[in-house]
């Protein structure tokens, strides 16, 4: 049995760091009748998703169905997978409760539709329904959010990362440097499944650890989620720290700057706060139209500064509340409208060919007397005929 599935916390005082989580899943479970939104629990690996589900039927005494999304190709393969399960008796007496894992991996063309099959399972459903997912703001989950109630769940810190790992090497009787500990959990970033992976190489191989020994493991970049670095900028008061923050985390500048313009105001009550917060902003939007049209990446990094360490030192003390941030509204705008504009783009080229300019150009120039000749009831034919034309 490999040491992950040996010491897997088995109740919700095993858990860590989670309780909020916990006490949110519980009143949700407490208060689900049919016809009641699923669960929907995400965060980064490792952090405990499927755990605390579990721990959940473990302690309310629960036929736990679990199944992981990434195995069913099509929507034919869920219902039958899962209506399937839904309609049999439960071989134990005991009320059902169903775990849909890692559904943000129906991400692919071929998976649309399993979404909807999920979908109608969840609105038919005589039993709670839990999903996980690293990241619930997948464009091609936007249709089954509104279905779900979001709980994020925390990654984990350091210390407790630490502490967990002491506890088994002293049940394993690993004689192994603080050290030693230390760096795995360190580099865990928050994974506790990867740092326990960790300390198994180590400890399969010999009783005795020591610093050295750090070498025959080839550690894993981990990427930080955009949650975690919009807690930092929001958060700190350190211009380094907020900085910092965007190091590793998996969203482009422009992407990331949405975030951080759609939250501001989630993060900020004062007036003045939010003011000082969106004047940083404007600048760093300003040079980075300036690394477009300049073709000078030097000025990204003032970019950077002003939209971490601006809007990180706008305020005056950091807020200590809670805050959920929203998925920014432009951006699933964008994701919706992605064909169109792609069409739209394809269309400007041709004509930036046949009228021997850029596409910039011709959208500016020659796209409102386009607009204005497109009233006229003949003019798509007319269009179509004058670019088959030119291409012949």
């Amino acid at each position: 049995m490999s040491w992950v599935s040996r010491y897997r916390p088995r109740s919700f005082k095993e858990v860590l760091d989670q309780k909020e989580a916990i006490e949110t899943l519980m009143a949700w479970y407490k208060n689900w009748k049919p016809g009641s939104k699923a669960m929907l629990l995400y965060g980064p690996p490792g952090c405990g998703k499927t755990v605390i589900v579990e721990a959940l039927a473990q302690e309310e005494g629960l036929d736990l169905i679990e199944m992981n999304a990434s195995d069913f190709r099509s929507a034919e393969a869920i219902e039958a997978r899962i209506g399937r399960s839904m309609a049999q008796a439960s071989i134990f007496q005991r009320p059902k409760l169903f775990l849909i894992d890692e559904v943000d991996g129906l991400a692919g063309e071929e998976d649309r539709g399993g979404v909807g099959a999920i979908i109608q399972i969840i609105k038919g459903s005589k039993h709670p329904i839990v999903l996980t997912a690293n990241d619930p703001y997948n464009e091609r989950l936007r249709t089954i959010r509104p279905y779900c109630q979001l709980v994020r769940m925390r990654r984990l810190g350091i210390r407790d990362v630490q502490r967990y790992l002491e506890r088994i090497a002293e049940l394993e009787g690993l004689s192994i440097d603080e050290s030693v500990l230390k760096i795995i959990a360190s580099r865990s970033q928050g994974d506790l499944r990867s740092a326990i992976n960790d300390l198994e190489v180590l400890g399969r191989g010999s009783r005795i650890i020591r610093d050295e020994d750090l070498s025959s493991l080839g550690f894993r970049e981990r990427q930080t989620d955009i949650f975690e670095a919009l807690q930092a900028i929001f958060k700190t008061k350190s211009l380094m720290t907020a900085k910092l923050s965007l190091n590793e985390v998996d969203k482009d500048l422009e992407e990331v700057f949405w975030w951080i313009e759609n939250n501001i105001a989630e993060e900020y009550e004062d007036p003045l706060e939010i003011a000082k917060a969106f004047d940083a902003l404007s600048k760093a939007d300003l040079f980075m139209s300036r690394v477009i049209f300049r073709q000078n990446w030097k000025l990204q990094a003032y970019a950077v500064d002003l939209m971490t360490g601006g809007v990180a030192l706008a305020k005056r003390e950091p807020y200590r509340k809670f805050t959920r941030y929203t998925y920014p509204s432009n951006i699933a705008l964008l994701g919706r409208t992605k064909g169109e504009r792609s069409e739209a783009l394809k269309a400007l080229g041709k004509l930036g060919s046949i009228l021997h300019c850029s596409r910039r150009k011709v959208r500016a120039e020659f796209l409102p007397y386009l607009k204005i000749m497109a009233k006229r009831p003949d003019f798509k034919e007319r269009l179509d005929a004058f670019m088959e034309a030119s291409e012949d």
